[in-house]
């Protein structure tokens, strides 16, 4: 069979402060920069992305496998009209010119808000259906973060998620999707689709796969998925930062017929939605984790080793922020925390002040502070360069899968006891690979700050002495009721078993 394939992933906080544009998709952010054609196979080959999976997958049944754009940018605020408009340009002219095809696979996430389109990938599904008209087969894989819309159910034949959060099985999931593709190759008729919307936002920090309540919901759709008559079951979680009338969680099932697919949307909605009340837990501000941290170290419980892992969850730059907000590091400070690293702190302006002067000087530095987060400023001080770095090495956790990350010009910093991992460009802390490129090794600190929410766990749980969440500024709020929401529908619950959006904007008047 010819199967065109493209992969074009954005997840956007419209509360965030610096849009994708198309720079930063050839940039990537943590992601492999934009690639195009033959050479989509040597940038994404043996890396956790979904259309590896989907490669890897299809190769040993000899189909043609025509590639055209692989790319993602880091989270961020809208992607402009330019890029969006650019790459999926790109896109349907490769799919043009391989036509006829028998399928197009589309690696999506789900949660892509343009500057002119509110739902992204639902846009671009429409624009590829038009072209390659109602007989051909459209699949696509999604985020767990997605934003599932009505577009994307009625356009695509089969949408597939992750069902991980951390995402280590987002190669599998690229393997799932074909899996699904190869039995309508051999004769299953399409399926046909039920969902159903679930009526409240999901923090993001609840939603972890390895925990309880997430955990035993996605036990139970793959239990569903025993069901001879169903094909797939999906439930994406959201991403509870994106202002538009789709925003939040959606279950889906693919079903031969429509009574079993609703019939499995129906048992699991109902499971999520009896869950609700346990989507919680503490959130402690930067003042209080710090200080948790050192009691649990200064406990000295001999039985205990490694770090105390702080999230500094409102800061992750995989949920739209700048990761360069400084609440927690001046709580490390304030509090003489030592032993302790944090990182990334991305500032290319002191990164090319620290490369200036080299490993040994020591600069002053108005460090971070500079993405206008509320509350936020500058940490002014004189800081150490332990050394520098181009910024350029390999993150082979579970999480990043042999990723070839670029965080540009970078150095590891000192400022009293805490050491700093600064860099140029934005990526998720959730690799120690993070940390050993500038000479940190994660297992020897006694507490590691990490600008992520829960991908991190997936490398560094088995080395956590503790694991704490903090809030402190930054781009996105854990409390997604504490957020400027504009155009939710009237009857979504903001937070589980918190007010409507209709009863905050009330409140407000």
């Amino acid at each position: 069979m010819r199967i065109v394939f493209a992969g074009f992933q954005h997840e956007t906080n419209t509360f965030a402060p610096a849009p994708a544009d198309y720079h930063a998709f050839e940039l990537g952010g943590g992601w492999p920069g934009l690639s195009r054609g033959h050479a989509v196979f040597a940038t994404i080959a043996g890396s956790n992305i979904p259309a590896a999976g989907f490669i890897e997958a299809a190769t040993p049944y000899g189909h043609q496998l025509i590639p055209s754009v692989w790319c993602a940018a880091s989270p961020s605020a809208a992607v402009t009209r330019e890029a969006y408009e650019r790459i999926a340009g790109m896109i349907l002219e490769d799919i043009a010119a391989a036509l006829p095809v028998d399928a197009v696979y589309l690696d999506l996430h789900g949660a892509m808000v343009a500057e002119h389109a509110d739902d992204g990938e639902g846009e671009l599904l429409q624009r590829v259906r038009a072209l390659i008209g109602p007989d051909t087969l459209l699949v696509s894989s999604y985020d767990l973060h997605a934003n599932t819309t009505q577009a994307m159910l009625q356009t695509a034949d089969v949408l597939v998620a992750y069902r991980t959060y951390p995402h280590v099985d987002m190669a599998e999931t690229g393997r799932r999707t074909f899996a699904i593709l190869q039995r309508l190759f051999d004769g299953m008729p399409r399926p046909v689709t039920a969902s159903r919307r679930i009526p409240f936002l999901l923090p993001t920090v609840w939603q972890c796969t390895d925990l309880m309540p997430a955990k035993a919901l996605y036990a139970r759709l793959a239990e569903l998925e025993q069901d001879p008559e169903i094909v797939h079951v999906s439930f994406t979680m959201g991403f509870p930062a994106a202002d538009f009338p789709e925003c939040g969680p959606v279950v889906w099932a693919h079903g031969r017929t429509q009574e079993a697919a609703q019939r499995a949307v129906d048992v699991l909605a109902q499971a999520v939605i009896d869950a609700e009340p346990t989507f919680k837990g503490e959130l402690p501000d930067a003042r209080t984790a710090v200080a948790r941290a050192m009691a649990i170290l200064s406990a000295q419980r001999t039985s205990e080793s490694g770090p105390v892992v702080i999230a500094d969850t409102q800061d992750n730059p995989g949920a739209g922020c700048q990761s360069d907000t400084t609440g927690i590091l001046r709580e490390l400070i304030a509090q003489g925390a030592q032993r302790a690293a944090l990182g990334l702190i991305v500032d290319p302006a002191a990164a090319a002040l620290v490369h200036a002067a080299g490993a040994g000087a020591t600069v002053r530095l108005a460090l971070g502070g500079h993405s206008g987060a509320e509350g936020d400023a500058p940490l002014v001080a004189d800081y150490l360069v332990e050394c520098v770095s181009d910024g350029k090495f390999d993150a082979f956790g579970p999480y990043y899968g042999g990723f070839h990350m670029d965080l540009g010009p970078s150095a590891c910093l000192r400022l009293d006891g805490v050491r700093i991992v600064l860099a140029s460009y934005k990526a998720q802390l959730a690799d120690q690979a993070m940390f050993r490129f500038v000479g940190i090794e994660p297992a020897d600190q006694a507490i590691l700050v990490v600008k992520s929410t829960l991908h991190f766990r997936a490398d560094f749980v088995d080395i956590a002495r503790d694991i704490l969440f903090c809030t402190s500024p930054g781009a996105i709020s854990m409390d997604p009721s504490t957020m400027d929401w504009k155009r939710l529908p009237p009857d979504l619950r903001m937070t589980p078993c918190g007010p409507t959006f209709a009863e905050l904007q009330a409140s407000k008047h």
